[in-house]
């Protein structure tokens, strides 16, 4: 409890006058509304929940584990995405003998961009069940486009996908692309 205390100054002579009463402030019941209206704001406030997306990535192998057979992902079944540079994306679906730089495509981030790309990719592909994704960022890549290239995988349903470096015959058609 909190008072407001008057001191009195009490002295010889002069006059008498009556005493008052201290005016006293209990200050307890705004102390106790304060933590009422801070306990309900806490209960019934939601607090921002991050957003995490799985990354199922292979786990380190073991010396005496066996070696799994080298598995081919053919090309009616996949795309390749490049991830350039200045927030630029190609994609293709050729081989090293038949990609050229008209048949690299730039596509953008967006909607109508990528996300439709992937999807008729996987509309025409063979064995939709084995449609696979192949990301391939480039050294002048962002990791902002990488994040959202694994957001499209979510929105698309493109269950799988794989993280790897370009290889050298896509390295020189893609510098030819972007004017390297």
């Amino acid at each position: 409890m909190a008072e407001v205390q008057v001191q009195e100054k009490g002295g010889k002579g002069g006059k008498v006058r009556s005493k008052k009463n201290n005016p006293r402030v209990d200050m307890t019941p705004m102390v106790d509304l304060n933590f009422l209206l801070l306990m309900f704001f806490m209960f019934t406030s939601t607090f921002s929940k991050p957003n995490v997306m799985d990354l199922g990535l292979p786990g380190k192998p073991k010396p005496n584990d066996p070696v799994p057979p080298q598995t081919e992902i053919k090309l009616s079944n996949s795309i390749s995405l490049l991830l350039g540079k200045d927030n630029r994306i190609f994609w293709h679906q050729q081989d090293n003998t038949s990609l050229t730089d008209q048949n690299l495509t730039e596509t953008s981030f967006d909607r109508e961009g990528i996300r439709r790309i992937i999807e008729q990719a996987k509309a025409g592909a063979v064995d939709k069940d084995k449609f696979t994704v192949i990301i391939k960022p480039t050294d002048d890549a962002v990791y902002k486009n990488f994040v959202d290239i694994l957001d499209e995988m979510a929105i698309t349903k493109s269950e799988r996908y794989g993280v790897t470096d370009l290889k050298p015959w896509e390295k020189a058609i893609y510098d030819k692309k972007v004017g390297n």
